[in-house]
This record gives C-alpha cells, sequence and structure tokens, in this order.
C-alpha cells in the first residue's frame, strides 16, 4: 500500500492534536449525527433489512472464497466486451500501468472520479510527478484537492470543514486551477455547488481521459458500477475518449443478480436515501457511445495477504459505505486524518494495517484507535465483526506471530513497548483458568476497593492516561448471586 500517509504520528499523539480543535470537533459532531440519524430512519423503512444484511455477507465471504475463479471470469468477460484487463501486484506498479496508459494518449490531464482505490496508492502524485495534472471532480474531493488537504472521510472527504472554509478555498484556489470563482462567493449550499460547477464545465469539456475507480465488478459480464450522488462522475464515465478504472480485486461480485442486495444496502447505509441517485454501469466499449478504450487495472496491494488471514480477511467485505464513522465516537472526536490513512475510522483501523502491514507506528497503534463499543458492527451493512478484527490486530501487535507478506508466510516479532501488555493478559489468563483464584482476587479487589488509585501506576499509565479506572464493586457478583439466590424470593 502507497505510503503517502505514513510517517504520520501514531494515533494517539495525532488524536490528541485533533480533540483540541474545537471548530474540527464542531464540524465532525455535527455531520455525523445528521448522517446517522437519517440512516437509522432509512434502514428501519425495511422490514427485510437484517435478511439483507446477512445476504450481503454471505456474497462477500462466497466470492472472497473464490476469488480466484471470479477474477479469471471477470477478465475474460473484460476482455470479450472490448476491454483490456492489468494486473497491479501493488501501488508502484499500478501507477506506472495508469501513468504508461496515459502517455499513450498523448494527453497531459485527466479527469477523476471519486476513488478511494487511486487515493490509496497515490495515484495523483505519481501523475503529478509524470507531468501529468488530475482534476478531481467529486465536489468533496475538489475542496479536499484545492485545500490541499487530505480525505478525513470515506463518503464526505471534506467533513472536517465548513462552509465558511469551503467558501474561502473556492476563492483563494480556484483561479490558479482553472475557471476562478464567481465575484462575491457567498457561502450558501447552493451559490457553492454552482461555482464548483462552472470551474468542472470546461474540464469535463476538454478531457480526453477519464479515471475511475468502481464500487463493483460483475464477473459474469464484466460489467463495472459506480454510486454516486453528483453526478459528475457519469460525466467522467462518457465523455472522455480513453476511460482506465483502478479497482481493487474484492471489489468482485459473481452475478447481476447480486447487486440487487447492494444497490439496496450501500445507498442507505452511506447516504441515507432509498435509491441512489447516480448509479452508473458501463461493459467495455461500444462503437459510438462512451469511451473508445477502456482499461481495467485489478489492484491487489496486500489485498490477498490479506484474505489469508482467517479473523481478518472479513475486512474485505467492506462497501465503504462509512456507516461505521457517523456511529464511531472516537472517530467523532478525532476526525479522519489522525488514522494516517485514506481509509479512516472503525474500517481504516482493520483494513489500513492489513493492506499496509504494521511495519510504521501508525499501523501498529491504530487496532487501539477504538473503545470497543461495537456500534461499528451494528451498522455494518456486511457485518464485519469489527470488534473482533480490533482485538485479532491487537494480538498480533502485542505477541507477534505469523504474518503472510508479499504471498510469503513470514514470522513477526512482537512491537516493543507491550511486554506489560502480555504480561497482564498471561496473568489474565492464569486466573481466569483457575475459580479458586478467580474468586479470591475479586474478594481481596472489593474489600480494598476504597484504596484503590484512580490512575495506574508505572506501565498502567498509558492506559488510564486516556480512561478512568472501572470502580469495584462492593462485593463479587458470585458472592451476591449466593447471598441472594439471584433475587429469589
Amino acid at each position: 500500500m502507497s505510503g503517502t500517509f505514513v510517517g504520520m504520528p501514531a494515533f494517539p499523539e495525532a488524536a490528541h492534536t485533533a480533540v483540541a480543535d474545537g471548530t474540527l470537533r464542531a464540524n465532525l459532531r455535527h455531520a455525523t449525527h445528521t448522517i446517522r440519524d437519517k440512516r437509522a430512519r432509512a434502514v428501519t423503512e425495511l422490514d427485510d433489512w437484517a435478511e439483507l444484511r446477512e445476504a450481503g455477507k454471505r456474497i462477500k465471504d462466497h466470492t472472497l472464497r473464490h476469488l480466484d475463479t471470479y477474477l479469471v471470469q471477470l477478465e475474460e468477460s473484460v476482455t470479450a466486451a472490448g476491454g483490456t484487463v492489468h494486473w497491479a501486484a501493488d501501488a508502484d506498479e499500478a501507477n506506472r500501468i495508469v501513468t504508461e496508459l496515459v502517455r499513450a494518449t498523448g494527453e497531459r490531464e485527466v479527469v477523476k472520479v471519486k476513488s478511494m482505490a487511486t487515493q490509496e496508492i497515490g495515484l495523483n502524485e505519481a501523475l503529478e510527478a509524470a507531468g501529468i495534472r488530475a482534476y478531481e471532480t467529486d465536489l468533496a474531493e475538489l475542496i479536499v484537492q484545492l485545500g490541499h488537504d487530505r480525505p478525513s472521510h470515506i463518503l464526505v472527504p471534506a467533513i472536517h470543514r465548513n462552509r465558511g472554509e469551503i467558501r474561502d478555498i473556492f476563492r483563494e484556489e480556484m483561479g490558479s486551477w482553472g475557471r476562478p470563482a464567481p465575484e462575491g462567493l457567498a457561502d450558501t449550499p447552493a451559490e457553492l455547488a454552482e461555482a464548483a460547477r462552472l470551474h468542472l464545465r470546461e474540464k469535463f469539456l476538454r478531457a480526453k481521459v477519464g479515471i475511475s475507480g468502481a464500487n463493483f465488478m460483475v464477473a459474469e459480464t464484466g460489467t463495472l458500477v459506480v454510486l454516486e450522488s453528483e453526478g459528475n462522475g457519469r460525466m467522467c464515465l462518457t465523455l472522455p475518449e480513453t476511460l482506465i478504472s483502478v479497482v481493487g480485486i474484492e471489489k468482485t461480485v459473481p452475478t447481476w443478480r447480486d447487486l440487487e442486495v447492494f444497490l439496496q444496502t450501500l445507498p442507505r447505509s452511506s447516504t441515507a436515501e432509498r435509491m441512489n441517485p447516480y448509479t452508473s454501469t458501463w461493459t467495455g466499449t461500444t462503437d459510438g457511445d462512451g469511451p473508445r478504450a477502456f482499461h481495467l487495472v485489478l489492484l491487489d496491494n496486500g489485498r490477498t495477504d490479506t484474505l489469508a488471514d482467517e479473523v481478518g480477511r472479513q475486512a474485505l467485505r467492506c462497501i465503504r459505505c462509512s456507516a461505521c464513522l457517523n456511529v464511531c465516537p472516537v472517530y467523532e472526536r478525532a476526525g479522519g486524518h489522525a488514522y494516517g490513512s485514506v481509509y479512516p475510522g472503525p474500517i481504516g483501523a482493520i483494513l489500513s494495517p492489513q493492506l499496509r502491514g504494521m511495519g510504521s507506528e501508525i499501523d501498529r497503534s491504530l487496532p487501539y484507535a477504538s473503545s470497543l463499543c461495537g456500534a461499528c458492527y451494528e451498522v455494518c451493512p456486511v457485518a464485519i465483526d469489527i470488534p473482533e478484527v480490533l482485538v485479532h490486530l491487537r494480538e498480533r501487535v502485542a505477541e507477534g506471530g505469523d504474518v503472510v507478506r508479499n504471498g510469503a508466510r513470514i514470522t513477526v516479532r512482537p512491537a516493543k513497548g507491550h511486554a506489560a501488555e502480555r504480561a497482564a493478559m498471561r496473568a489474565a489468563a492464569w486466573a481466569f483458568g483457575r475459580p479458586g483464584v478467580l474468586r479470591t482476587g475479586q474478594r481481596l479487589a472489593a474489600r480494598t476497593r476504597r484504596l484503590h488509585p484512580h490512575k495506574l501506576p508505572g506501565p498502567g499509565k498509558a492506559w488510564s492516561a486516556s480512561r478512568d479506572l472501572p470502580r469495584v464493586p462492593a462485593e463479587p457478583f458470585r458472592d451476591w448471586w449466593e447471598r441472594t439466590r439471584g433475587g429469589a424470593k
């Protein structure tokens, strides 16, 4: 995975800075509460939501188990429809393929559909180094690009910006990227949207090359699917002469019928809409209609390594709805930049360390960027048990163990600084396996409860620095149960 965001401080340090930003917290609180409240209402309209959720999980799990078969079928279908398929093992290879394809057209600028895969590999930066300018056309991505910023949310990359900040960015930066902002631009949504429309229109009409990702790829027909809410994506998919799509291999689904499930769950989970406003599909090329050349770059970049992990692989079910971000108390307070990845929030905390490995301090800290409250699992439309994967990855950080990297099984050593954690977990395992010891310890803790400190000493300071120690009850539960027989009379 691209190291674009690696090099940032570990999550606790980055989050400490973020939570001190009152404007950021206010922007995030307003936006996440609004989105999640709307989503909750949209989901309750469907009596079979639980069944749809389970169906999405099963489709994804089935596809991942047989991904090799479906990827071959996908390649055959795309090729038969007039497209060309390229395989990219990592970010560098994907960037090289796309750069060479753009150079072959003779063009020096491209328009882009919102794509997390291209952000993941740092494609814009790679194109810029090759003298090719990439223009983001999604409104939120445009704001991020003009502001020389980084996305902080899966669905709403500029969620950390308010309308006044966006107005200032448009006024100061639009002129250097193309058509300047109108004189006297105000911060009303209508005026900001119109300024973006005018700015982008000339790029749509001029561009010869478009670059996209995809939400889904249908193996049986070679069809790619993009869901968006503005129509900018459709302009990029239909107007240019050459279309290049960079898509993670896990976005494959076997059949058209499988889309039925996700076209119901994705819009309601992401934008709280009953039906997606713009759902674009394309299959290869067609004479006289749309791009004359279509290239599909299938991106691995750590995905097959993740697939080898029986617990962690469920992260590959993700359909990028962002519902987990909008209910996460940690994301709401820290924002997306603290995660050091284009995948922020709970899903980013389990996906980024697996795609990139845990060689950096930021990736080793991400599994701890959670309270394990479970709200993310409850809203996930494909039932990813994020808390389970977080605990699994924490164990890998603290204990080390066997993992797959670049297709080879290796043994990683425990991370430094976790000796106290390992000792505490092993002591707990020993005590929980001996009922008499556990009972004695509980009684001793209850009888000495008034002597307990509010913060842990020594190595425990790191844990209690951001948490209150739970108060020990006056008597253990089992003693209470024996004394009262569970309240029976």
